[in-house]
């Protein structure tokens, strides 16, 4: 009985385990040569496989975790940032489960020094806008529906990449800017810190004009308007005694800041029109040009008369 055992023993060691090890130590590439030749097997790939299956589930259950509580919105934004750093551990965990099974890559690594140091000064603004993408991603410092101004243009944020921010301006244009211009440029967020913003029209009147009366106008032009938020409340301010007219400025708050052109544009022909049927002038730049230096006119000569 003792016997059987071990013929069976010894069948499996020697036959199926030998010849197991043996499928695993084929080699599929071989790397250098002589002594210290080195080589890539199927053991090696099957290795790889596992950690790299392992480090999908691990990465999978940490992205699970950190997004529970997110919002839709801000969980796909998260993705798409978690999938650049899904692949960079992967390339990180491969290079050292090679390593680690004897495999040496530093005449690997070494020969794609050059390559890496170009692609990396190629790409050297594809990564500071990925990096912005990052920081607006994380500190919500920009979110879709905010309405800002880059480079004097007014749009509403549709879209936010891990490389790219798309605006939607008021001509109905997308606008495509790279993240970095986030981190380096001041860009003017209208709506952060509320859905209302404070706009102002200026105008000017002619001097002797009633002011209490001008200042009783702009208010009634601001009530009722469609855009214009009750609180609150417009307020008119008497800016400055111009050259050519008496300067006030109307202020009032507009719930949309996206559409606030056709909003002041309505505001004005109201103010026109309240104006005209008031009597109220608006002037336009005067000016008195003296001629320095020309002659007066001579009176004609007796001769001249004849």
């Amino acid at each position: 009985m003792q016997s059987g055992v071990e013929q069976v023993k010894d069948v499996i060691e020697e036959d199926i385990w030998g010849t197991f090890l043996d499928f695993l130590n084929i080699t599929v590439i071989p790397l250098g040569s002589g002594e210290d030749q080195g080589r890539i097997t199927v053991g090696l790939i099957l290795l790889v496989i596992i950690v790299f299956l392992f480090t999908s589930v691990i990465l999978k259950g940490i992205r699970v975790f950190l997004t529970r509580k997110l919002a839709t919105p801000d969980k796909l934004k998260f993705i798409s940032v978690f999938k650049f750093i899904k692949y960079l551990v992967y390339l990180i965990v491969v290079l050292v489960t090679v390593s680690s099974a004897g495999v040496d890559i530093t005449i690997l690594l070494t020969a794609s020094a050059a390559l890496f140091v170009g692609l990396g000064l190629a790409l050297q603004e594809l990564f500071q806008d990925i990096i912005g993408g990052l920081f607006i991603i994380t500190d919500k410092s920009l979110l879709v529906g905010d309405v800002i101004e880059v480079n004097g243009k007014v749009g509403r944020v549709i879209d936010i990449q891990l490389r790219t921010t798309r605006l939607l301006t008021r001509d109905d244009k997308v606008m495509i800017i790279p993240n970095h211009k986030f981190i380096s440029d001041i860009i003017y967020n209208y709506t952060q810190n509320h859905t209302t913003t404070r706009e102002f029209i200026k105008v000017g009147v002619a001097y002797g004009s009633d002011t209490a009366k001008v200042q009783k106008l702009l208010l009634e032009c601001a009530e009722n308007q469609t855009g214009v938020a009750e609180t609150p409340e417009p307020f008119v301010l008497f800016d400055d005694f111009g050259d050519s007219s008496l300067v006030f400025s109307l202020h009032f708050f507009v719930t949309d800041s996206f559409v606030d052109p056709k909003i002041k544009s309505q505001v004005r022909f109201k103010i026109d029109h309240k104006f005209r049927e008031h009597g109220i002038t608006i002037p336009f730049p005067q000016r008195d040009v003296h001629l320095i230096g020309q002659s007066e006119p001579q009176p004609p000569t007796s001769e001249e008369n004849e």
